[in-house]
């Protein structure tokens, strides 16, 4: 990496690439995969719609090589939001040079701005290589398994 990164909030001219790191993402780690038309309309929806989440992403020599993207669920427990970060991606060839630290130390100075006392994420349990990650972040794995039903 010749140019030093830079960490800035997604805008539309990103939803295409953006939509592309889903479904890239969504093969790589749970062999899934998405509707291209789909990811595009809910990744355009966040871009417009603060109140759905935001996402960031990492840009190098003018080009998006990674993003994440930050949703929100209300605690009744806290009086606060908890900030989820979804949809981490990196492209291959700009892993282990230390980007999504770039983006993680961003979206922990958003948070402490924005009076947000935690930040959680879902990792794939299979995924090791992204949980030794989170791990020398600092981040804690928690007690807790998630349920779905579709309806």
């Amino acid at each position: 990496m010749t140019a030093s990164p830079t960490i800035r909030s997604g805008i539309e001219d990103d939803i295409s690439t953006i939509a592309s790191f889903q479904l890239a993402m969504a093969l790589e780690t749970e062999q899934k995969v998405l509707d291209l038309p789909t990811v595009l309309c809910a990744v355009r929806e966040v871009i417009r719609d603060r109140n759905r989440g935001f996402y960031l992403v990492c840009v190098v020599e003018n080009k998006v090589v990674g993003s994440l993207l930050i949703t929100y669920e209300w605690s009744d427990w806290r009086n606060t939001n908890i900030w989820y970060f979804q949809s981490v991606f990196v492209l291959p060839e700009y892993r282990g040079q230390g980007l999504f630290k770039l983006m993680y130390e961003e979206i922990v100075s958003q948070a402490k701005d924005a009076g947000t006392k935690r930040i959680r994420l879902y990792v794939e349990s299979d995924n090791q290589r992204a949980r030794q990650v989170y791990e020398n972040l600092g981040m804690k794995l928690l007690p807790y398994r998630m349920y779905e039903v579709e309806v």
